[in-house]
Parts: structure tokens; C-alpha cells; sequence
């Protein structure tokens, strides 16, 4: 197998070498799993801690969510802007010399449409020689454009062109309209000369390991067998090499990896806990140091109101959710772990973001539980109880409940919530599809008049996933919440079935002008979602529970580890980590 890849990837470059008139890049050994033994522990290796390797580390993909995905792509994957310590983007002069607006904004130069341009530097190249340039960002705007399950879509959905100038190292971006966060846009780029021909296309970018990189770190063994991914300083990087030659990242229990801490075989860990594992680390006393780093996600519960669907009815909808314990759904996810102080009381603002503020109604549906009220609801839908279970025209009402594969904390929430449901009267039947085929499939499918049956003509009625909580509120509310706006359909197909903007495939018409009034930056984005929070919860579409969060444990054989920008984390300080005493 090993070797089928090392083939494939070689016979990939060859082809795309031969479609270009100038000489091909040099090969770059494939970073799959290599025979190698596992190094010994030297003064210039960091040993880290993670709860799991799993395939999948695309950073734009909602299936591929996990702290290793997130570290990988920030010591491997080059980003035009990064947080700075205070959470906002601050320009990479790693990779650019300038990005600014240059036309229709705020104090640009020229009217017009808005416009903005980047400048890269011209020593910016991928490890196999090719050169970070226009096609990458081509290829990443058309992608978060047309591909479903990515992270926060909203602002590339305005991008209507990307222009190459000065040999493909300056970019301008042209967009339908103003958007005033287009600094939290093109993060981790992507090699678009060894993806965009690829097997599998965008859905397999990515899914077994990293063709190419432009960081400091590059891989040098991914063994998901062992449990096991070895990074080492990369050689063609172009800026400040890393202070250590190897990170690894290590795949451990809980128990585990609080041992490996107290031994000193593992020198840091970022990892999700429960309530005992929390303890056995305090444990360890002043061998650590304990941060909680939250994540840029919300664990929700998603009652889609897809057409054709029984929760496209409000009623049904609204007593469903009456029929919920959010309280047991939350506990039953975070574990009394580092999570449970971030209970998620608002649609759109994370807990973890400056200005957060609690909008949840103070009682009832969808915060607690009213069993009562669900019986009116579904009794003015038509249903009624009958041997234990709600019918209408003598069909039960049943539910298709789904979570991404295995991933935790939400399959545990949603075993909690079927079991509620069932408690209930509601028939349930509980899917647990890979990720990938959740997010890029399932939640996808169009909806509405046209629509392909799938399953047996049953879709997913309530999915419990991540949802996407950066810092920035207006594209989060435009990603989670917003309608399609990219194109009209042509003349004579104004019906046909067309895949939802979001994964709760909602879409209000009457939200939609001020939804994107604040993406553009029409309205002010406090003003719009005082107005807007409570339509949300009123819609009974989106149930956030709380926000993820991991818990650093910092051992006394590494210096240089701090917690990170507030929903980033560690890794964007790695080149400047070392062994020795903190």
C-alpha cells in the first residue's frame, strides 16, 4: 500500500510536469507512513500529546474538525493573515509583503467595485519547488465557493473574480460587494498544482496526509497505526527555521497521557478531557501547567427544516425541541471536562469570543425541557398518542438522527438524545455515517421539489455536529444562518432542487436582507443581531449547547508554549519552542 501511494504521488507530478514547459519540480517523498523506527527522545525533539491522529486534515472541511487538523495546518500550510495575541488578523509577512484594499472601500484609492490585492513574496515556494503564487488562491476561493461542509463559506461566496498579475505574485480579488472582514480570508493555502487534478478532488484533498508545504514543519512519518505523526524542520522554508529539528504527536488515553507527562516522555499535551481527566492532571501539581484553549466550534443540535422533511413543520419542529433536556444533552457532552464552563447561550457569538453575551430566552423551549408544551404543538400538527407513540394518519413520527462517525462528544449527545426522543413517543432511528460522507453528502443533498430521495427517500432530520464560531459574527451568521445569493437559476428551472447553503438547511427570506447587510457591512454587526438573536431561537432551527474546548498541559521540559490567540491555540508559536526548563 505504502509503496501504491509513494507510485501514485510520483506519476501525479510527472503528468502535471508534463502539461508545463518548464522543468518539473523535484519529487517530494510522500509523507505516508514510512518503515522507520520511531526516533528516540533527543534535547531537539518536542513529544505532544493528542487524543487521536484520524485521517482527514483539510482545515476548510467541517468533517475534518480536530486539534491535530488544526496544528498540522499551522506549522505545515502558509495563511495570509494570522491572529495576533488579541485574536485579530495580523498580515504573515512570512509569506506577504502587502494586502490591501485598492478600490471601493474605506479610503482606497478608486471607486469601483471592491477590490482588494496581495502582494507575496517572491521566495514564497511550496517544498517541492513550485511557487505559492494566484493558483492557489484560485483554487481555495472556488472551492469554499462550490464545495458543501466547509468552514465559513459566507465571505468567498462574494468573490466574483481572482485576477493573476506580476506573474502570478500579486492577486487581486474582486467582490460583489463590500466586506469589511476580508482579512480573515485565504488561511491555510493549498498546493493547487498537486490537488486540483487529483483523485477524489476536493473531497479526498487532504485525506490521508499533505502533498506539499509551505511552513516550517514538513512531514516526515504519519503512521495511524501507531498513532503517530512526525514533523520535521523544513528545509526549504524560506523564513526563520524552527528552534527544534522534530515535533511528534502522539496518540493517547487520557490516563495515558497524564502518565507520559509526569514521566517526561511527553513534554505537552492538548487534549479533550472529562472530569477525571482533568483531576488526574492536577494531580501531576506543579509538573504542569493547565490552560483551557477553546475551539473555534459550537457541539449544536440541528432540527433541519428541509423540505419534504417532518421538522419542515414549525409546529413539529418547535415540540420536538420541547421534547429535549438541553441541560442533560450538555452535561452528557463535556464530562464535567474543559468544555463545561463554555455553555453556548447564543446563536451566532461563541462564549470564548470578546463581547460575548447570553441571548437564550430565560425558560422554555428550546433551553429547557416543556413536555406539555410539546403535546399542543404536536396535537396542532395533526399528531396524537397512540400505544406510546405520536401518530398522524396512523404514521409515527420518525426522526433520523445523525452524528460524524465515532467523533466525540457528539455521538455520545446524540445516543442522550434519541434515547430521550424514544422516551418521548418519537420513533428514532440514529445513523453515524463517516464525516466525510456526513457533511459532504448527507447534509448537503438538495431539498425542495426535484430532490433525489436518499436512504430510502429518509434524509437526516437532526444532526448533532460542530458548528462554525470564529471570531468574526458577521460571517459566521451569513455561514450558518444565511441563504444561497451566488446566482439565479437559468430560465426554466426556477424549481429545481439546488443543495443548502448551510448544514441545518435553513434559509429565511424574511432574515435573509439583514443577514447580509451585515456581512457587507451595512449594518453594524451588534445592531443586527440584537434583532436577530431572538428570530434565531425562535426558528427552534440551531440548539448550541456549548463550546469545544481542550485542556494544554504544559510539562517542565519545554519552553516557549503558550496558549495561544483566543480560539487558536499553541502551534502558531512552535518555531520558537525549545527543550528546557520553563
Amino acid at each position: 500500500m505504502r509503496a501504491r501511494r509513494l507510485t501514485a504521488v510520483s506519476i501525479l507530478l510527472a503528468a502535471l510536469a508534463g502539461c508545463s514547459n518548464t522543468p518539473p519540480p523535484p519529487v517530494v517523498t510522500s509523507p505516508v507512513a514510512q518503515s522507520s523506527p520511531t526516533p528516540t527522545d533527543t534535547a531537539s525533539q518536542i513529544v505532544i500529546g493528542v487524543d487521536d491522529i484520524v485521517g482527514g486534515y483539510n482545515p476548510h472541511a467541517l468533517a475534518d474538525s480536530s486539534v491535530v487538523t488544526s496544528a498540522l495546518a499551522q506549522l505545515l500550510l502558509p495563511s495570509v493573515f494570522r491572529p495576533g495575541p488579541d485574536g485579530v488578523p495580523k498580515l504573515d509577512t512570512n509569506l506577504m509583503r502587502s494586502a490591501e484594499v485598492i478600490s471601493g472601500g474605506p479610503g482606497s484609492p478608486t471607486d469601483g467595485p471592491f477590490v482588494v490585492a496581495y502582494d507575496i513574496r517572491p521566495d514564497a515556494s511550496w517544498s517541492d519547488g513550485a511557487p505559492i503564487a494566484a493558483e492557489d488562491f484560485v483554487y481555495l476561493a472556488n472551492a469554499m465557493r462550490e464545495q458543501p461542509g466547509v468552514v465559513e463559506p459566507a465571505g468567498y461566496r462574494l468573490i466574483t473574480g481572482v485576477q493573476s498579475r506580476e506573474g502570478g505574485k500579486r492577486v487581486e480579488v474582486t467582490f460583489a460587494k463590500p466586506y469589511p472582514a476580508w482579512q480573515t480570508l485565504f488561511d491555510n493555502l493549498l498546493p493547487q498544482h498537486l490537488l486540483k487534478d487529483a483523485p477524489g478532488g476536493w473531497r479526498a484533498a487532504l485525506e490521508g496526509g499533505f502533498p506539499a508545504y509551505g511552513g516550517p514543519f514538513a512531514i516526515k512519518n504519519l503512521d495511524r497505526d501507531r498513532g503517530e505523526i512526525i514533523l520535521e524542520r523544513n528545509e526549504r522554508y524560506w523564513e526563520k527555521p524552527a528552534a527544534v529539528d522534530r515535533l511528534v504527536f502522539r496518540r493517547g488515553d487520557q490516563p495515558a497521557t497524564a502518565g507520559a507527562l509526569g514521566s517526561g516522555t511527553v513534554q505537552l499535551a492538548l487534549v479533550r478531557t472529562d472530569s477525571t481527566g482533568l483531576k488526574r492532571l492536577g494531580e501531576l501539581g506543579q509538573q504542569v501547567e493547565l490552560h483551557t484553549v477553546a475551539r473555534p466550534r459550537v457541539a449544536s443540535v440541528l432540527l433541519r427544516p428541509a423540505a419534504g422533511q417532518p421538522l419542515a413543520d414549525e409546529r413539529v419542529r418547535a415540540g420536538v425541541a420541547a421534547l429535549l433536556d438541553r441541560g442533560r444533552l450538555i452535561e452528557e457532552g463535556v464530562s464535567g471536562g474543559a468544555s463545561a464552563t463554555l455553555r453556548a447561550d447564543a446563536q451566532v457569538t461563541p462564549p470564548a469570543a470578546p463581547g460575548y453575551r447570553p441571548t437564550a430566552p430565560p425558560a422554555g423551549p428550546p433551553v429547557t425541557q416543556d413536555l406539555r408544551r410539546a403535546e399542543e404543538l404536536l396535537t396542532s400538527a395533526g399528531y396524537v398518542r397512540e400505544a406510546g407513540l405520536w401518530r398522524r394518519d396512523g404514521r409515527p413520527l420518525s426522526l433520523v438522527v445523525a452524528s460524524p462517525g465515532e467523533q466525540e462528544p457528539y455521538a455520545s449527545i446524540a445516543k442522550e438524545l434519541s434515547s430521550q426522543l424514544v422516551a418521548a413517543g418519537v420513533e428514532v432511528r440514529t445513523t453515524n455515517p463517516a464525516p466525510r460522507e456526513l457533511f459532504t453528502n448527507l447534509l448537503a443533498l438538495p431539498a425542495g421539489p426535484g430532490a433525489p430521495p436518499v436512504d430510502g427517500a429518509v434524509g437526516v432530520d437532526i444532526a448533532v455536529v460542530p458548528q462554525t464560531a470564529s471570531g468574526n459574527a458577521a460571517s459566521v451568521l451569513a455561514s450558518n444562518f444565511g441563504c444561497r445569493t451566488e446566482t439565479e437559476p437559468p430560465a426554466g428551472q426556477e424549481n429545481a432542487a439546488e443543495p443548502p447553503a448551510n448544514p441545518a438547511s435553513f434559509c429565511d427570506k424574511a432574515l435573509q436582507p439583514s443577514i447580509e447587510a451585515t456581512l457587507t457591512g451595512a449594518a453594524p454587526p451588534a445592531e443586527s443581531l440584537a434583532n436577530l438573536e431572538p428570530e434565531l431561537w425562535r426558528r427552534m432551527v440551531n440548539i448550541p449547547l456549548f463550546q469545544l474546548a481542550d485542556t494544554l498541559a504544559v510539562g517542565k521540559g519545554v519552553s516557549g508554549v503558550v496558549p495561544g490567540p483566543p480560539m487558536v491555540g499553541p502551534f502558531g508559536n512552535a518555531v520558537n519552542w525549545t527543550r528546557g526548563s520553563r
